[in-house]
């Protein structure tokens, strides 16, 4: 079973790897901001205790994060599988999904971690353009769309996310490497990790990706 978790730092490839192997293996894509969305809009009892601390403008603490995910992989969609994509992001929230995991029988298999330098980061965050109904990604010189401003998936009009410049990326990458890296460690110690080289063609990294899984489905 794939029971799969993404990571690696912002402008790494994990939406574009994501799609694809959430399409290729059949599992559903799972991020921390859809969960949180879906869960609010369904008024799930998660969703609801998560939303009115939203509202009142605070954030959302690990408890309350680390029930919503449980509530998700809970679901019937993940019993063959899953890709978390944006969680855990600090270890306790780590510690907790692998407590979490075995008891709704869905335990962490596989992590995947995608590293680039921080000075490629920068240069595709400042071209990454995203759809914002698929999540499919692109780069306006490294990964064109078919159709300029388009996505190839659904067809939607590809924006710049608001936080994709040099100013909100250094903030964004500061944030990842002093709470998400030490992730890292914390799954090679429990031999889960396994690390690949994203600074280069998108399709050598789904194809290298892609043959670690098929051999541990």
């Amino acid at each position: 079973m794939l029971n799969i978790i993404l990571m690696g730092p912002p402008g790494a490839g994990k939406g574009t790897q994501a799609v694809t192997i959430a399409d290729e293996f059949k599992i559903p894509h799972i991020s921390t901001g859809d969960m949180f969305r879906e869960a609010i809009a369904n008024g799930t009892p998660v969703g609801l205790k998560a939303k009115a601390i939203i509202d009142a403008g605070g954030l959302v603490p690990d408890e309350v994060v680390c029930e919503l995910v449980k509530e998700r992989l809970s679901q019937k969609d993940c019993e063959h599988g899953y890709l978390l994509d944006g969680f855990p992001r600090t270890i306790p929230q780590a510690e907790a999904l692998a407590e979490m995991g075995p008891s709704i029988g869905r335990p962490v298999s596989l992590v995947l971690n995608i590293s680039v330098p921080s000075e490629v980061l920068l240069d595709r965050i400042a071209g990454r353009r995203v759809c914002p109904k698929c999540g499919a990604s692109y780069h306006i010189r490294n990964m064109k769309p078919k159709v300029e401003g388009v996505c190839d998936r659904c067809g939607s009009k590809l924006i710049q996310r608001k936080d994709d410049n040099p100013e909100s990326f250094k903030v964004r990458l500061e944030n990842y490497f002093q709470s998400t890296e030490p992730l890292l460690a914390f799954y090679e110690k429990s031999g889960l990790l396994h690390s690949f080289d994203g600074n280069g063609n998108p399709k050598a990294l789904h194809d290298a990706i892609a043959s670690l899984l098929e051999a541990n489905k």
